[in-house]
């Protein structure tokens, strides 16, 4: 048995693992980071649009801060998320923004005076400030007040992901790339590791290490079609659920973006309606106004889906041989901005589409794209029942996005959170010793060579390619964008017939090294299991609230499903998992239960929701008026985040001392808010 020892381990080399690591590692702890793949590769290169942080340096970003930013994502969340979190995420979102820009991120800049940009179908010219000129831009993205969405052109993700990965070797820390961790070593109270498999080799290692941050992203990839990378498999959240002590949260909240290509998936960002695209049916109709006559296409992600889903469902789809879809429609921005902030857009569509955006329209349609769900965690990232376990990033749920993730707070999330849990973590290493039991990493290294055994020696006759097909077939057909009891209940009965014959895998591929097959059948048994905490935690949330939309349960029920979902797997013979839940505590939330501001109000309220608001209508006027927006804030739902980020956020509009207009002759939002 090899063992190497560690302080910090981390499990995935994107954005937010990466961050975590480089903060162990300026603390002095030795570092080690896993990965599938080399790490600029990592799906945190595909993000396109940007990240949300409140800068306020353009003039349709002017009077932005962390208050708008903060109810901006509460809203976006459908009221599910940690307001404790968002607070957290939304006051050091400005911080990551320019620590990126020291390490090299090459942010899109304002330039000063007149410049032309698409507002609702209509070109309009917009003036920036003097003062503003070469500081970090923004554009709009949906469910947002403010333009707050910083970026560099549509490839965001990636010269992110260059910059903190160079920051990374710049300090020596290891990634041991081509290497899959299958097994977390824990003695149920305490997480000291991991069991990993090298794929070139075959061989099986145990990583012992003071904590262990899971930072592998999403699961996608449970279902047929997603925009994820075909890594995002939710491995992580497995490693997690098979301890039988750690527990999931939200895992039935899954997301759909509105705007991925068709037939094959890939995403077009959100940045193309934020700069002004616009969704048109089979006859060329602009169809979102008729659904959501204030932000149109700019509503937030979940609404949108729906609503092309209901245009479609209407017989209001473009008939293709992959069957309906609609159109998204750049050409009215221009070539010369098509080629210059929409170049990725404009490569995908000319790779895979053979088609010309600046000219042609788009065929798209809502795709599984986001898993707000994730292993469970406190506000310093870490699981509440194994103590030494973290997680960060999409692979958690910290749960800053509640039911709903709003545009260009994914990109944020993994920077900003493995900022602030990479300090967490740190903390946890410096102030805990490293507990070395040869004993028990040598069990849980013979439980992973033991099922390694049985795939490769034993009579099973289950091909593992049949099994994840038939698992992505259910996954899209029955616990889609719109969900309803008896498809939910087909979904987990055919998800549990699946999981039985799993144990019946068998490989044609006898090699223990090298061997693709091996790396399948090993990863869908995990697969289906965080597939079934998807489904049955759909099933028996009886509500609709974000991106959970039940068709036989249409409201939001703030009375009886004000919770957080828990997912816990009771054994490995078990065929279901236990569902518990964790009451959201309206009386501690800084903005209550409100109408989110889609479609008509039907949400039914929680009986503390008046009294909250009560509450903190006598708070702000014991406060009176001369306080200023920290104190309130702080009166209402005091926030901690480590010390060396409590600092205030610096903006532009806080030393402007005049107004700027966005349109000559209107007064702008900006205005407004100064």
């Amino acid at each position: 048995m090899k063992l190497i020892y560690t302080d910090s381990l981390v499990v995935g080399a994107g954005l937010a693992g990466l961050r975590v690591a480089i903060a162990s590692k300026e603390r002095g702890l030795d570092t080690v980071v896993l990965s599938l793949i080399p790490a600029k590769r990592s799906h945190s290169a595909a993000a396109q649009g940007g990240m949300q942080a409140s800068l306020g340096n353009t003039v349709k970003g002017m009077g932005d801060d962390e208050d708008i930013h903060f109810q901006d994502t509460v809203k976006g969340s459908d009221w599910g998320c940690d307001q404790d979190v968002a607070r957290m995420f939304a006051h050091c979102a400005p911080k990551a923004v320019r620590e990126l820009t020291n390490w090299g991120v090459p942010w899109t800049r304002v330039t000063k005076g007149p410049r032309q940009v698409v507002v609702n179908a209509e070109k309009v010219t917009i003036e920036e400030a003097e003062e503003a000129h070469g500081l970090i831009n923004a554009r709009d993205f949906g469910g947002t007040k403010k333009w707050r969405t910083c970026y560099t052109a549509d490839g965001t993700g990636h010269s992110l992901l260059y910059a903190v990965d160079n920051k990374a070797i710049s300090l020596d820390i290891p990634v041991h790339e081509r290497v899959e961790a299958l097994s977390l070593i824990h003695d149920g109270k305490r997480c000291h590791g991991v069991v990993a498999r090298c794929m070139i080799t075959g061989e099986l290692r145990a990583y012992i290490a003071k904590s262990t941050t899971i930072a592998t992203g999403g699961y996608g990839r449970i279902y047929e079609v997603s925009t994820n990378a075909i890594i995002c498999e939710g491995i992580g959240q497995a490693l997690a659920l098979e301890t039988g002590v750690a527990k999931l949260g939200n895992m039935e909240a899954v997301q759909f973006h509105p705007t991925a290509i068709v037939p094959v998936g890939i995403l077009t960002t959100e940045g193309c309606r934020g700069d002004g695209g616009l969704l048109r049916d089979k006859d060329g109709h602009r169809f979102m106004p008729d659904y959501e006559p204030e932000k149109k296409e700019l509503a937030s992600r979940d609404v949108v889906s729906r609503r092309m889903t209901e245009h479609i469902r209407k017989g209001k789809g473009v008939d293709s041989p992959y069957g309906p879809h609609l159109w998204l429609d750049i050409t009215l921005l221009g070539r010369k901005h098509v080629e210059t902030n929409l170049r990725e857009v404009k490569e995908i569509c000319e790779s895979f589409l053979g088609i010309d955006p600046a000219k042609d329209w788009i065929p798209v349609r809502p795709t599984q794209h986001y898993s707000m769900g994730g292993i469970r965690t406190d506000k310093t990232g870490q699981n509440p029942q194994l103590k030494g376990l973290f997680s960060v990033g999409e692979a958690a749920c910290w749960d800053m996005h509640g039911f709903n993730r709003l545009g260009g707070n994914s990109l944020a999330e993994t920077v900003v959170g493995g900022m602030i849990i990479g300090k967490y973590v740190a903390d946890f290493c410096q102030e805990n010793t490293l507990e070395i039991n040869t004993g028990l990493a040598e069990s849980f290294v013979n439980k992973v060579r033991n099922e390694v055994d049985e795939l490769v020696e034993g009579p099973g006759t289950e091909s593992p390619f049949v099994l994840r097909k038939e698992m992505e077939r259910i996954m899209m057909n029955y616990v889609g964008i719109f969900r309803n009891g008896p498809e939910l209940e087909k979904a987990v009965t055919e998800l549990q017939v699946l999981l039985k014959r799993a144990k019946n895998l068998g490989l044609k591929c006898k090699k223990r090294h090298a061997n693709p097959e091996l790396v399948e059948a090993l990863r869908v048994k995990r697969m289906l299991k965080v597939a079934l905490t998807v489904a049955c935690g759909a099933a028996a949330r009886t509500e609709s609230r974000g991106a959970h939309a039940r068709e036989d349960f249409p409201q939001r029920n703030d009375k009886d499903w004000l919770n957080r979902t828990l997912s816990s797997w009771p054994d490995e013979n078990s065929l279901t998992p236990e569902l518990s839940y964790e009451e959201l505590d309206v009386m501690k939330m800084e903005l209550p239960p409100g109408y989110r501001g889609y479609g008509i109000n039907n949400a039914i309220a929680h009986p503390d929701t008046d009294k909250r608001e009560k509450e903190i209508t006598e708070i702000l006027s014991e406060l009176g008026d001369n306080a200023d927006r920290y104190q309130r804030q702080q009166a209402l739902m005091p926030f901690e985040v480590p010390e060396a980020l409590m600092a205030r956020n610096e903006r532009l509009c806080d030393n402007l001392d005049r107004p700027v207009s966005a349109v000559p002759g209107e007064e702008s939002e900006g205005e407004q808010a100064l």
